[in-house]
């Protein structure tokens, strides 16, 4: 992985390339390269780093005569971040030219057996393994290609989104896609290929979605889809409604920033496309099976983890049912016992999650109802549910969620919600007055926001600590894990989040002087407790700050930030919005790259 771009036309191709890589720069890499063709060559450019090396390598890109080529940036996944580790990947006699996101799981096994007919290799990535074995049964095929893709997706186990071009086919690129989002897009007579929608906004709207096992062969200005039978098959067209300036920064020093301040939008948006005339309405969901659901089970990663570990404490109380929470790489790797009566809730931003997709897949396979809560539409795990729930977050390119994290949350308090009406566990006075309170979030993120310039001094004064202690209890739990989350991601800085009652089991020992403690007190049952704890910690030489909605003895407290009070059970959504801001802040004041952190990808599209 990370990212895939192509293009066939009659344009500048390395220019469309370059554009397109920049483009997905927000997923995370450490290397960039693209390949050209050039009348009978390829021309192959590499660099480690930055796309600003190869641009520098490339030079005058005007005076490059391609309108046919491929690129690529890396994440390193198999061999270190290098030149020639760096994608494409190329046969040996320099026939086939490869990029790939992905992994293939038995490249060393394949690899193995190549070298015993004689390939030779020079990287140590699984992805030259791919271009070894097609060139081997592109061979055996008598040069038949779709015979040859065929019989490397029947060979190799794994994930991979392939884009393939062969020096014999001169006006074709071919692709084929297992686990791995891959889109192709079409403007008359051009053709584009991406990994993601960012990349080829700016030349269309209107793509194709790849499924898994399928392949195709890109023309200028035409698609030619087949199954894995290589037989010829139809494909929707889809138009792509996103706006090309909501994948830009539009004045804010990052995405991040801009994400941030994008929330109130992001949540405001995300509700109303789902509340009509003060009614929560999802068309997909059928109230007889809300009824008849005796248990939930909420599969995430990162964040979306986060978002179901907050919504476990919202559904029991509102709807009065079992919910578990499961990280989806591992609920993939153990033996879950799901009943019938089952609801598998899967939470992700890209909705190509690869975990967590597979986790969808499992939990099918034992005949249970899923629904998928997921940002972008016609998405791997969009499609492999039985139902959708759409947030409308827009766009995230910051490779640390903040306005899709926050978009989850409103709609999974939607969902609860409706779950506790159908099930009569709430009247309508309950329910109007649940209504109210949600309708009011957007405007209380915004009165957060206003107070930036205070969070960003307070964050000033930690750019020095070397580690920091984040408590709550209940709700208040699930919010420090996400700030403690976007701390370690952006500032690199070490951070654990604790439940408020397990600092006297172990925790404890690590406080020291000037050590900081953040306590999340936004749960009035519980508030006193957490407060306690925190005390206990100051007695060992902590600065404390507090983040509360609350009256609290702030004379106490080194530092307090005050929050607009909601429902307990919605406080996540504000109590979050200092800690993001905070995470920023501590990351630019220590000069990191806020957007690209180090070794993270936007969408983990591998194990």
């Amino acid at each position: 992985m990370c990212g895939i771009v192509g293009y066939i036309g009659n344009k500048n191709a390395c220019k469309i390339l370059l554009e397109g890589l920049s483009r997905l720069e927000y997923r995370g890499y450490d290397s960039a390269g693209i390949a050209l063709r050039e009348k009978e060559k390829f021309n192959i450019i590499k660099a480690k780093g930055k796309l600003e090396n190869l641009i520098k390598k490339i030079g005058n890109i005007d005076e490059i005569k391609s309108n046919c080529g491929i690129g690529h940036t890396r994440w390193a996944t198999h061999g270190k971040p290098s030149e020639n580790n760096a994608h494409p990947h190329n046969s040996q006699d320099g026939n086939i030219v490869v990029v790939h996101n992905g992994i293939i799981e038995n490249y060393l096994e394949i690899k193995t057996n190549l070298i015993k007919k004689g390939y030779k290799f020079y990287s140590q990535t699984d992805t030259e393994v791919i271009a070894k074995l097609l060139d081997y049964y592109l061979k055996e095929s008598n040069n038949d290609i779709l015979e040859a893709i065929n019989k490397f997706m029947l060979r190799v186990t794994g994930s991979y989104a392939l884009a393939i071009m062969i020096k014999s086919r001169k006006s074709e690129i071919y692709v084929a896609k297992k686990d791995s989002p891959l889109i192709i897009g079409v403007n008359k007579d051009e053709t584009f290929i991406a990994s993601d929608v960012p990349a080829i906004l700016k030349h269309t709207r209107n793509v194709y979605y790849l499924e898994n096992n399928e392949m195709a062969k890109i023309i200028a200005g035409k698609v030619i889809f087949y199954n894995s039978y290589k037989t010829q098959i139809q494909k929707e067209l889809c138009h792509i409604s996103m706006s090309l300036s909501s994948a830009e920064k539009n004045g804010y020093e990052h995405f991040m920033l801009k994400e941030i301040h994008e929330q109130p939008l992001s949540v405001k948006s995300t509700i109303n496309s789902y509340l009509k005339e003060n009614k929560i309405q999802f068309a997909c969901l059928n109230e007889s099976k809300i009824k008849g659901y005796d248990n939930i089970l909420i599969l995430g990663c990162g964040s979306a983890y986060h978002v179901g570990v907050c919504l476990k404490y919202v559904f029991e109380k509102l709807c009065q049912i079992p919910v578990q929470v499961d990280y989806a790489s591992e609920f993939r790797y153990r033996e879950s016992i799901l009943s019938k009566n089952t609801l598998v809730i899967v939470i992700s931003q890209s909705g190509e999650t690869a975990d967590s997709l597979a986790g969808i897949k499992l939990a099918k396979l034992k005949n249970v109802d899923t629904l998928g809560i997921i940002n972008v539409v016609g998405s791997s795990i969009a499609r492999e549910v039985d139902y959708v729930l759409y947030t409308y977050a827009g766009p995230e390119i910051s490779v640390a969620t903040t306005k899709a994290y926050s978009a989850q949350l409103v709609l999974g308090y939607m969902l609860a919600i409706k779950f506790a009406t159908v099930r009569k566990k709430i009247n309508e006075e309950q329910y109007q007055t649940l209504i109210k309170q949600i309708k009011e979030l957007p405007y209380q993120i915004e009165q957060i926001l206003k107070d930036e310039k205070n969070i960003q001094h307070l964050s000033s004064q930690f750019i020095n600590t070397k580690d920091i202690f984040l408590i709550g209890r209940n709700i208040d739990y699930a919010i420090v894990l996400e700030g403690s989350l976007k701390m370690k991601e952006v500032s690199y800085i070490h951070t654990e989040a604790y439940p408020a009652g397990e600092l006297k089991h172990g925790t404890i020992s690590l406080i020291e002087k000037d050590t900081l403690v953040i306590g999340s007190l936004t749960q009035e049952n519980v508030i006193d407790k957490t407060f306690s704890n925190m005390l206990e910690t100051k007695s060992r030489g902590a600065k404390l700050l507090a983040i509360t909605s609350n009256e609290i003895d702030c004379n106490i407290c080194d530092y307090t930030i005050k929050i607009p009070k909601t429902n307990d059970l919605f406080a996540t959504s504000l109590a979050i919005i200092p800690l993001q801001i905070m995470s920023y802040y501590l990351s630019v004041l220590k000069g990191n790259d806020v957007d690209k952190p180090r070794n993270l990808a936007k969408s983990v599209t591998v194990e």
